[in-house]
């Protein structure tokens, strides 16, 4: 059907190619593969386990503050992240909610047995990927490109360019107290021979270290005991081609550890394998393990436990914050120390695992490899920790290297377009010395590419690279045309307020002044069109702002860093800001961003501080 077969006359032999061939089967393999199909390349897409596509490793659950909006990005480009999750969710919230509209971030509990299940019928719906359940054991390069794959089958598999997307398996090992021993997840193989292969192509490779928590028999579970935490009925779903979300959804619950939870994991923190020296690897700062939280926070009586469900019809129970590595019989001690826990039944252990990847700053933008050309890496083996990072770079490492084979020009998205170009910028640029997850505080443009607007900021793009349909974008630009007609209309439309006549966007304008309530009926009706106008009236000014920074980053190795500059004298940068930039000393503000941990807040300060001097 569609892989080319080519007759080698010196050999007498027949060769296979495909346009791409994608390593590991996770979020980034599933948005590589689907991606370069709707580019119509023809993929192979190398799994160890046809049924392990899309598993969800850790927490089941998709999106998040942040996270949220790559979700949302993903799905603008055309992605699947957001339509899996929508199809098996369980519940729905919406964080943020104290702050501001424009902050306003989403979140799913997914049916982990479900969310595989949807996206293996994605890919194998279409005919331009072919799945092979194999074990990728080399690449195959000549002078420096690529030629294909090698499997643990001794075949070699040709491809014009190839996708790793290989996960926590590069040469991992798992956790649990003193025992170690190889694997990528729980039960499942490591593939040592990839990482070997990699690290003897010239990659400057490391380890990292995660980790998941043990899962719980919800027979066993008192959940009387807990604070139930509904869902939000009102949170729409991700995929701006969907409109509905489930009419039943399922309430998590909320315990926390306490004084008695923390004196077991102290008494036991020699058998800890993060603790007696036995992990060298960096860990997650910002989603520690349990015995890193006792230690790290010991001033901190008790820490936050989320009971959520892992599918509709399952007995499995996550409980999100207890992450850790220490040995079985001491997992089951501290988790009956939680109250609704007592009885608790574990039916898997948690566990730590070190797993390889490779110094992100190797690659270009477009996420190929500046030493092999053809050769693309996304997801974890970057660096990076979560779906949605790994989602992210899937789809940006797939969409270029089916414009490779085609000799199109690149696909990259700026980082003040996307939070997806804020992780790749941030990757590429500063590589990551810790498993790198995704904050709104890293992007100095976060108030402009918010998760709502996503597909206004995106669409454009994604129908000029073929990734959406006319159809799509036709609705797009009509609810751009509807937003915009709509805040012409709230400047024309004059009422008086408070003896003085004012528009309806000046009095929209106002903190406590919401949408619904300005009292003019309009011909909006849809929830996110009228948010979206509420946001654009609201933070206008915060928007100009914004796009103002735009022309700081454009021209950051233009902007000079004096030589006397004392950073002490900057107070609101903070102390490991200031620490960096002392010791790296930086010529200009391009040289301080690149700088692993400054963020760009910190540019903006040291940039006014200048200014000011000047």
């Amino acid at each position: 059907m569609f892989p080319v077969f080519r007759f080698n006359l010196a050999s007498n032999t027949v060769k296979m190619e495909y346009d791409v061939i994608v390593i590991g089967a996770g979020h980034a393999g599933i948005e590589a593969s689907f991606s370069a199909a709707k580019l119509d390349r023809k993929v192979l897409l190398i799994t160890l386990d046809i049924d392990g596509i899309g598993k969800l490793s850790c927490n089941p659950a998709v999106g998040g503050v942040s996270k949220g909006h790559l979700v949302k990005e993903v799905d603008a480009l055309g992605g699947l992240i957001g339509r899996i999750a929508d199809k098996c969710a369980l519940s729905y919230r919406r964080l943020n909610k104290s702050k501001g509209k424009a902050v306003w971030a989403t979140r799913a509990q997914v049916d982990r047995f479900i969310y595989p299940k949807v996206a293996r019928s994605f890919i194998e719906n279409d005919e331009r990927i072919r799945i092979l359940s194999s074990k990728a054991d080399k690449i195959v390069t000549k002078r420096n490109k690529v030629l294909g794959v090698e499997t643990n089958y001794g075949e070699i598999l040709y491809g014009k360019t190839v996708v790793v997307c290989a996960g926590t398996f590069l040469k991992s090992t798992i956790h649990i107290g003193m025992n170690s021993f190889p694997g990528g997840r729980l039960n499942e193989l490591s593939s040592e021979a990839l990482f070997h292969s990699i690290s003897n192509l010239g990659f400057k490779t490391k380890h990292f270290k995660t980790g998941t928590c043990a899962r719980l028999d919800k027979r066993t579970i008192d959940f009387s005991k807990m604070i139930e935490q509904p869902p939000e009925y009102d949170v729409e779903p991700f995929s701006f081609s969907n409109t509905n979300t489930p009419s039943k959804q399922m309430s998590c619950y909320i315990t926390y550890t306490n004084d008695k939870t923390h004196k077991i994991i102290m008494r036991n923190l020699d058998s800890s394998p993060l603790y007696s020296g036995k992990i060298k690897s960096r860990g997650v700062r910002y989603c520690p393990s349990l015995e890193d939280k006792v230690v790290r926070f010991s001033d901190r009586n008790r820490h936050q436990v989320f009971i959520e469900p892992e599918g509709r019809d399952s007995l499995e129970i996550y409980p999100n914050g207890i992450s850790s590595s220490l040995p079985l019989d001491v997992q089951i001690d501290f988790i009956h120390t939680i109250e609704g826990l007592e009885k608790a039944k574990l039916v898997r252990p948690g566990y730590g695992i070190e797993h390889g990847l490779i110094d992100s700053r190797q690659l270009y933008p477009t996420l190929e490899s500046k030493a092999i050309k053809g050769l693309y890496f996304a997801g974890q083996v970057n660096g990076t920790t979560g779906y949605e990072e790994a989602a992210a770079q899937g789809i940006v490492a797939g969409i270029n290297a089916a414009l490779k084979t085609r000799k199109e020009k690149p696909f990259i998205i700026r980082r003040d377009t996307a939070f997806i170009g804020v992780l790749i910028d941030d990757l590429t640029l500063k590589g990551a010395d810790e498993p790198y997850r995704m904050f709104t505080s890293r992007s100095e443009f976060r108030v402009s590419i918010r998760e709502s607007n996503a597909d206004i900021r995106l669409s454009k793009i994604a129908y000029e690279a073929g990734l959406i349909d006319k159809t799509r974008y036709g609705m797009v630009l009509d609810k751009k045309e509807r937003i915009e007609k709509e805040i012409r209309r709230l400047k024309s439309v004059k009422v008086v307020f408070d003896e003085r006549k004012i528009s309806l966007y000046e009095f929209l304008k106002m903190p406590h002044v919401s949408y619904d309530r300005i009292g003019i009926q309009s011909a909006i009706d849809d929830n996110s069109t009228k948010r979206e106008v509420e946001i654009m009236v609201k933070y206008g000014g915060f928007l100009r702002r914004e796009k103002q920074g735009v022309k700081i980053f454009d021209n950051l190795k233009k902007i000079k860093i004096p030589k006397d500059i004392d950073f002490e004298n900057i107070p609101s940068l903070s102390r490991e800001v200031r620490d960096k930039l002392g010791i790296f000393k930086p010529k200009n503000l391009d040289d301080a961003f690149k700088i692993s941990g400054i963020t760009p807040a910190a540019i903006v300060q040291i940039y006014n501080f200048i200014n000011k001097k000047r």
